[in-house]
């Protein structure tokens, strides 16, 4: 059996079955969503806010600049994005009055449509109604100006801004973010009924490609379609039954079939996790704001275990966490603007909902105020060590630094060759890191260097992937688990490990042992035909090589061997912490040639 041939029964032929179901009939011009008519929505959206509240914290985002992944920011000209226009390259997407189905996904001329559609997920409509409910009325006004323009400029259903269910799905899940802040979810403007209407009739046609993807795409548009089908619904609407039984249906499906029993999500991402938790975060919220029929106890269980999940990896004095997994600038419900990065508010609202418990202190906790909720009373229980098998996640934990192990446990398709990879943050501080994704859409040599081993602290056996690349998106022999050290927790050290065998025959065990002050790490290696080289991506400083030590004057990196080092080189590497943009790194390479264990010592401290 070829790897593309098991690669395809991993994904699921119905899967398969699906999306190619869906892209034969887009191309033939016979998919219903081809045929779904619909008139433009008439604003005002929305009304002067009732409720002023000047107490609530300050918030200033989308004023005279906008926003594109959490760290790029450009001039509103005209105090109003261009639409069709990607901030980052400055070039637009031509013609932008064609069906959205006639949109290539990938425009060199434009550069990545991620950019395009990051202004049309409509996080400024959240900013805008907080700004309101402090009290500056002009936000309204801008507020509906904004939505107006969009809405003469994006006609249902042409142009880029369509081409995508989910970017449909974000824009509703943020008006609705809107209106429960300003009080409107049961009084809303007609006009804005109309425009959530006409969104969800574009998201319900193509839900089950959405449910193809085992990603956040079935999340984010079965939570469109349950809070807009709810919101149609309170406001006498009765088109909204319909979507949102729809939506409860998929919700309930995609957390009990996305979300392991431990907590882990499909997609194997920090960034992506924050993005479903998020999701279902507010869904739950507005469900409870509508006093609905609660979701099922085993929905309630794994949003539970998905939140464990993420808080043992935020770090709480700073809210930063493992850039382990693909990462493309999401970054949902800014209710606190204390960025992209900081994953505390995210998870200090899910733990109050989904666990009962309070977690964090300080400016975190301002959350709840704009969420409209009552912290508990309830402490939160400490980050420990805690191993994740369903997913391939072990976190160890010892005083001030955390270790984070990646291994292979691949129920749903890998989007990086990252396994054994390992992290490691000492005091908030991410020593030993991983690169990130920079961009999907920069080029064959970034696609695969930054999904790619080499991108990550691991072994990279004869120069090739762990894996092999199928296409942009998609490895094939997906690899398994051959052993588990267990973890071990004594009075002087936290130690785990983990052992896997890849299609040709090579073979790596990582062993970790976490102490107070140093990480020791073991690596045999076997199997391979010429060379295996070790990789340890460091944080940038200045580093000095002095034969088998490396140093930058407050940590110390050794390695050694029982067999023969053939190249011990500190090099240039890249990272990405926010989607499309990337930094140097400095990048320690240890190569050998024959079978053996090398050993890495990592210290601090002392």
């Amino acid at each position: 059996m070829n790897a593309k041939l098991r690669t395809a029964l991993a994904v699921g032929p119905l899967n398969i079955a699906t999306v190619l179901i869906y892209r034969v009939l887009l191309k033939l011009g016979i998919h219903p969503v081809q045929s779904v008519r619909v008139k433009p929505p008439i604003g005002p959206f929305f009304r002067p806010s009732a409720e002023i509240d000047a107490t609530l914290p300050s918030i200033s985002s989308w004023n005279d600049t906008g926003e594109c992944f959490g760290w790029f920011r450009y001039p509103l000209e005209g105090n109003i994005p261009e639409w069709h226009s990607n901030p980052i390259t400055g070039k637009a997407v031509k013609d932008v009055n064609r069906p959205w189905w006639k949109i290539p996904d990938f425009d060199q001329g434009v550069g990545d449509i991620k950019g395009v559609w990051e202004a049309s997920r409509f996080a400024w409509a959240l900013s805008m109604a907080q700004q309101a409910r402090r009290g500056e009325t002009d936000e309204i006004d801008r507020l509906n100006h904004w939505l107006e323009d969009w809405v003469a400029k994006n006609p249902p259903f042409l142009g880029p801004n369509w081409k995508c269910g989910q970017e449909s799905s974000l824009r509703v899940l943020h008006l609705a973010a809107a209106a429960m802040v300003l009080r409107q979810i049961d009084s809303t403007q007609a006009g804005l009924l109309d425009f959530i209407a006409m969104s969800l009739a574009r998201i319900a046609p193509t839900r089950a490609y959405a449910m193809a993807q085992d990603n956040n795409h079935g999340t984010s548009e079965g939570a469109a379609l349950f809070v807009g089908g709810t919101w149609l619904t309170a406001n006498g609407r009765p088109e909204g039954a319909k979507w949102e039984r729809q939506g409860r249906d998929i919700l309930e499906e995609r957390v009990n079939r996305l979300i392991e029993i431990d907590g882990t999500f499909s997609q194997y991402s920090v960034t992506y996790h924050r993005m479903m938790l998020d999701t279902i975060t507010f869904t739950e919220l507005w469900r409870r704001r509508l006093n609905l029929q609660e979701f099922s106890s085993s929905f309630q269980q794994r949003a539970a275990q998905a939140t464990r999940w993420i808080s043992s990896l935020v770090n709480a004095e700073t809210g930063d966490a493992p850039n382990i997994g693909a990462n493309d600038g999401a970054h949902l419900f800014d209710y606190v603007q204390s960025g992209y990065r900081d994953f505390r508010p995210s998870v200090r609202l899910a733990t109050d909902l989904f666990l009962k418990e309070n977690i964090y202190q300080g400016s975190a906790g301002t959350v709840h105020r704009w969420a409209g909720i009552e912290p508990s009373d309830i402490s939160a229980t400490p980050s420990r060590s805690f191993v994740f098998d369903n997913g391939g996640f072990a976190v160890l934990r010892r005083n001030s630094a955390m270790a984070v192990l990646r291994y292979p446990r691949f129920r749903f398709r890998p989007s990086q060759a990252d396994v054994l990879h390992l992290d490691l943050w000492i005091n908030g501080v991410n020593h030993l890191r991983d690169a990130g994704s920079f961009s999907y859409n920069s080029g064959d040599e970034w696609t695969e260097y930054f999904s790619g081993t080499a991108a990550h602290n691991t072994v990279m056996f004869d120069d090739r992937d762990q894996m092999q690349r199928l296409s942009r998106f998609l490895f094939g022999d997906w690899l398994k688990t051959a052993r588990v050290i267990p973890l071990n927790e004594s009075e002087s050290f936290t130690a785990f490990g983990a052992e896997y065998k890849d299609r040709l025959g090579a073979t790596h065990t990582r062993e970790i042992n976490l102490s107070e002050n140093s990480l020791r790490v073991r690596d045999s290696v076997a199997g391979f035909k010429h060379k295996a080289v070790l990789r340890w991506r460091l944080a940038p400083g200045k580093w000095v090589l002095n034969g088998s030590e490396l140093s930058d004057g407050n940590c110390r990196l050794s390695v050694s061997g029982d067999m023969p080092i053939a190249r011990m080189e500190l090099k240039e590497g890249w990272e990405s912490l926010y989607y499309h943009t990337k930094s140097k790194v400095p990048v320690l390479e240890v190569e050998v040639s024959k079978p053996g264990t090398l050993t890495t010592l990592y210290g601090w401290g002392v």
